[in-house]
């Protein structure tokens, strides 16, 4: 295994003491021990599946932690993290034992067992949410689980090879992120690499092999440049650490992966990393290297006066070297150094001023609470964690509100991501933006530096459509949680009117039914409430012919009357859950029935679809529909032109179509030869007479063979 990956030589009680005694106070390090005997006592039994004793997990757990010189609490809590669900104490045992601290922490961190789930995803995907709850209240929770996480990685060895892939896999889809997320490099470098030995150990070996056999003449274009870089700083003055970084096998193999580049391409570039004294030493040791080799246009980043949103700080360079090499650089101060290495977990977490906004412990505060308002929006776990991997892959993007506010989105970021960043009504709200002054469609993908305003419409709300290019997990949350909300109101609203236009042939109202009535079909259908019932019957999930029937089984004034039933009127103001089907695309004019589809509420369809053929003379399966006197909007039909196959015919067509008010949606070139071609086009109609009349033009040009509406 490759030889930037730290060993797990097992530790003792005792020279673990001897390490917190460097930093933590003699009765403190009592505590500690306190809970590593309580543990092992605790444990008394169990084995590891590589046949150590148990409580040698924890140890090394909290090892970890002290190396990143944590709080006791934390490492109490690591001693302790397991004893909850393997051994059967419950949590106020601890509580009275250690206190509620490291109580909480203990429970924040112990896996969630006692629930049954479909699958072994949904598990995985609910233990992330009930710890993302427990970092809200005490963010050193993921600190105790990344370092568990860490030791279960380098024991993965252990294991079947299954298990130790899927442990693996998850290490790599969520707890590595989180550690970039966090800030803690070392961590995530570390869960990266074993995360990739586990995975494809084959590619890990030889990308390790590959390194090692060009290591040697590495080590000589590195200490040349070294010596470069050291020996000009010195003749300005400059009292800096000059180090070469070795790229480590999963950053390679990904790059090799996304950027399609060889080993070789990859490995011509020579990173360095300078740490100085001061940030105002920073940006004159930045001269002094592009007075040594010239840098490459658009590759500087400054990463320190606008941090990333983990709260990484330092200059970024790329600079063309000896004999045309490539070279990255990075220059920081040793406390941004630190920072990058270690995140939240670094001694200035303890140290920072609550107010300081680019905080590291700030940053992360705002991460959680962000999940957590994505946890309330989201319909299940599965779904929570997939907007959760959305906001754990960032490549910043930084754009300026109109009042010079920094706002950080990933890469591929839109209008509408930048919009929900800044507060969710605004996103629910916006009808347009402005991207440096400029009208820009809310699609527009942004690019750092711009200036980006939005405009909002009381009447605004969000499209479905945004789904398709929202980049945020935060936009994605809230767009499907205001879809979900409205679909459920739109429901309820023509569920009601389904079942009264039903219950007019027993000439009654669901207001008049007995309660008694109401609550013995809602028991049989279980259902909670009258709106649950007006909800599914909307939703097509149940058929008002046969609601009404049992609501009026037991009723003296039961009998049925073969009425006319009033048509539902269709207007473009209708819902989600009356929709039109795509078969027979229906226009207004059109003679329309309408189809109760379980899921999807009532389905327009033109009177004389053939799709609804198996259906005709079934109760309850139809239900009479009827054009609104007001109705408007646009509304798609499917058209076939047959024509001369000459120049510009295609062109000539949407030119025609244009000037007839007709939006072309989509086009397709069925058959084409040397004589002629057919197209079939879908087109934007205001009705069925709009539509006759852009036919009527089509017709008359004498390239047009044939035209008409697809049956």
């Amino acid at each position: 295994m490759s030889s930037t990956l730290v060993s797990d030589k097992p530790i003792t009680i005792d020279e673990l003491t001897d390490k917190l005694e460097n930093y933590l106070p003699a009765e403190r390090v009592q505590s500690v021990r306190r809970a590593y005997f309580y543990a092992q006592q605790a444990h008394d039994g169990q084995t590891r599946r590589s046949g150590e004793p148990y409580v040698t997990h924890p140890l090394a757990v909290a090892n970890i932690l002290a190396d990143m010189h944590m709080d006791p609490e934390s490492l109490m809590a690591a001693m302790l993290h397991d004893v909850i669900e393997d051994t059967g104490i419950p949590k106020d045992a601890l509580s009275q034992q250690f206190g509620n601290a490291v109580a909480d922490l203990v429970d924040g961190v112990s896996k969630l067992t006692q629930i049954e789930f479909s699958s072994r995803a949904e598990m995985q995907a609910e233990n992330f949410q009930k710890m993302a709850m427990a970092m809200a209240r005490d963010i050193r929770v993921i600190l105790v689980k990344l370092a568990d996480r860490l030791h279960n990685m380098r024991t993965l060895g252990a294991l079947k090879p299954d298990k130790g892939r899927r442990i693996a896999r998850e290490t790599l889809d969520i707890y590595a992120p989180i550690a970039h997320r966090l800030g803690m490099n070392d961590i995530r470098l570390e869960l990266e690499d074993r995360g990739f030995y586990a995975m494809h150990p084959v590619r890990a070996t030889r990308i390790d092999a590959a390194m090692r056999s060009v290591r040697g003449n590495r080590n000589e274009i590195v200490s040349k440049i070294t010596d470069a870089l050291q020996q000009c700083l010195q003749r300005e003055g400059h009292e800096v650490m000059v180090s070469g970084r070795e790229k480590h096998l999963w950053s390679i193999y990904q790059k090799m992966k996304s950027k399609h580049k060889s080993f070789t391409e990859i490995m011509d570039v020579y990173a360095f990393r300078i740490v100085t004294q001061s940030v105002d030493q920073c940006y004159r040791v930045l001269g002094c290297i592009h007075n040594l080799y010239k840098p490459v246009p658009g590759a500087f980043k400054d990463y320190i006066a606008i941090p990333k949103t983990n709260g990484y700080q330092s200059l970024h360079t790329v600079l063309i070297g000896m004999h045309g090499v490539p070279i990255e650089v990075q220059i920081r101060t040793a406390e941004m150094d630190t920072m990058a290495n270690h995140g939240i977990a670094s001694h200035s977490l303890y140290k920072t001023s609550e107010e300081d906004d680019l905080a590291p412990h700030t940053r992360a505060r705002d991460w959680v609470q962000g999940l957590l308002q994505l946890q309330q929006q989201a319909g299940n776990p599965l779904e929570f964690i997939e907007h959760v991997k959305v906001d754990l892959f960032p490549d910043e993007v930084y754009v300026f509100t109109p009042k010079g506010k920094i706002i950080e989105l990933p890469q591929g970021a839109t209008a509408v991501d930048f919009a929900y960043a800044v507060h969710t009504g605004v996103g629910d709200r916006c009808v347009a933006a402005r991207i440096n002054n400029r009208l820009s469609p809310l699609s527009q993908v942004l690019e750092s530096g711009q200036h980006v305003q939005i405009i909002t419409s009381p009447g605004g709300q969000p499209n479905p459509a945004w789904l398709d290019f929202v980049a945020t997990g935060k936009a994605r949350s809230a767009i499907r949680h205001f879809l979900k909300t409205q679909r459920v109101s739109e429901s309820v609203v023509l569920g009601k009117r389904m079942l009264n236009r039903t219950l007019q042939a027993y000439r009654q109202n669901i207001d008049e039914i007995d309660s008694t009535e109401i609550n013995r079909v809602l028991e049989q259908h279980k259902l909670t409430d009258v709106n649950a019932l007006f909800e599914e019957i909307g939703l097509g999930n149940h058929i008002p012919f046969v609601i009404a029937q049992q609501l009026m089984a037991t009723s003296s004034t039961g009998e049925f009357e073969d009425v006319s039933e009033a048509p539902l009127l269709v207007s473009d103001s209708e819902g989600m859950v009356m929709s039109f089907a795509g078969c027979c695309r229906p226009i207004p004019g059109d003679q329309i029935i309408g189809r109760i589809s379980p899921g999807k509420g009532v389905v327009v369809h033109r009177d004389d679809c053939h799709n609804l053929n198996e259906l005709r003379g079934k109760a309850g399966e139809l239900t009479p529909v009827a054009w609104s006197g007001e109705v408007t909007g646009e509304y798609l039909a499917d058209i076939r032109v047959e024509v001369e196959n000459i120049r510009g015919v295609f062109a000539s067509l949407a030119a025609l179509l244009a000037e007839e008010g007709g939006n072309i949606d989509r086009v397709d070139i069925a058959e084409k030869d040397a004589g002629y071609a057919i197209i079939n086009l879908t087109v934007g109609v205001k009705s069925r007479v709009h539509l006759a009349s852009i036919l009527r033009r089509v017709h008359r040009k004498s390239w047009v063979l044939k035209s008409g509406r697809k049956k």
